[in-house]
């Protein structure tokens, strides 16, 4: 049997739907699963030993020039590809026009997605055959791609016990561990500071104070600031100067050299957003906090993660900007994440 998964984005998200493959692979033995992606996240699956090909989407390519002879012979060869390999089932948990396009593309006559009533896109339900509704149980979002990839094959996926990882090159873990030979001996904390959406962010009096508190009971600790605009490596620059040299900088990676570091940190701080769940996919334990988003759909499950949920009473809004923005930054605690990183590293 031969599955085509589409998850072209974003980074979080596509480690979500990660399980997927170990579910395809314990269900059905000598199955293929090949993968279509956005060619900024080819890291995530580029090494993956469980997966027969990838197909990359570059889709801001095609559409900064749409009817250029460039993009044409792409989109013919990625349809030539897709048409090449015959897939029994196509999975699309995307969920938008772009996906379901690709769906489209590869002629299968069973093309899986998302019930019509979940879908931002209502548009994908054109290009797909079956749609499957989700339970009351499914409320992460991975066991709602679960399901969708579960239902043909009449195993539901809470009777597994299922795993994710992220796999590496040789070159990309050594370069990794001079890295991290470089740093003094201790714990490493990663502090990710950043995230899409304002409505996501903490407040930088909290990421300083946390700081603070946390080398004071680890003293031969060092913490790392991850960053990846101006605005975030500034953030990452105040903490500095108010805690301290044991505080540093990250240099800027990309995904592909970031995935081995954060493989050898102690914890992962952070709120939602791709490093945190990269994190967790990895394997390193992770403390995470949720405001606009819900941490029962998101946050990483599991003994080695604690998530905290701001609360107010409109957190989980799904919104990107709000007046009561700074109430609801202040509404997660210093202490209240000091506390899950101690009962973690303890």
């Amino acid at each position: 049997m031969r599955v085509l998964i589409i998850k072209t984005s974003s980074l979080g998200d596509v480690i979500h739907a990660l399980p997927v493959i170990d579910y395809l692979h314990q269900v059905s033995s000598g199955i293929e699963i090949d993968w279509a992606i956005e060619e900024h996240f080819l890291p995530l699956l580029e090494h993956n030993p469980h997966l027969a090909r990838i197909h990359v989407i570059r889709t801001k390519k095609w559409r900064k020039a749409p009817f250029s002879p460039e993009t044409r012979r792409d989109l013919k060869f990625l349809r030539e590809d897709l048409q090449a390999r015959p897939y029994d089932f196509v999975f699309d948990i995307q969920g938008n026009l772009k996906s379901g396009l690709v769906a489209w593309l590869t002629g299968a006559s069973k093309r899986i997605g998302f019930s019509r009533e979940v879908l931002q896109e209502k548009i994908n339900s054109l290009f797909t055959t079956r749609r499957i509704p989700f339970r009351a149980c499914d409320r992460n979002v991975t066991d709602r791609y679960l399901r969708v990839v579960s239902v043909p094959f009449g195993r539901d996926y809470p009777s597994l016990s299922l795993s994710s990882d992220i796999f590496s090159s040789p070159d990309d873990e050594e370069a990794a561990d001079r890295y991290m030979a470089e740093l003094p001996s201790g714990l490493v904390f990663f502090f990710q500071v950043g995230t899409t959406w304002s409505s996501k962010l903490w407040h930088p009096q909290g990421w300083i104070e946390l700081a603070r508190k946390t080398l004071e009971k680890y003293s031969d600790a060092t913490i790392l600031i991850n960053w990846g605009s101006p605005a975030e490596k500034a953030l990452g620059e105040d903490i500095i100067r108010e805690v301290g040299d044991a505080v540093r900088l990250l240099p800027w990676f990309t995904i592909r050299e970031l995935i081995p570091v954060i493989r050898r940190m102690d914890l992962v701080i952070g709120g939602d957003t791709g490093p945190v769940y990269l994190a967790a996919a990895v394997g390193t334990p992770t403390v995470s906090y949720y405001r606009a988003t819900s941490a029962a759909s998101y946050a990483p499950q599991g003994e080695q993660h604690r998530s905290i949920q701001a609360p107010m009473k409109c957190a989980g809004c799904g919104r990107t900007s709000c007046d009561k923005d700074a109430e609801c930054r202040s509404s997660i605690s210093v202490d209240a994440l000091f506390n899950a990183v101690v009962e973690l590293i303890a």
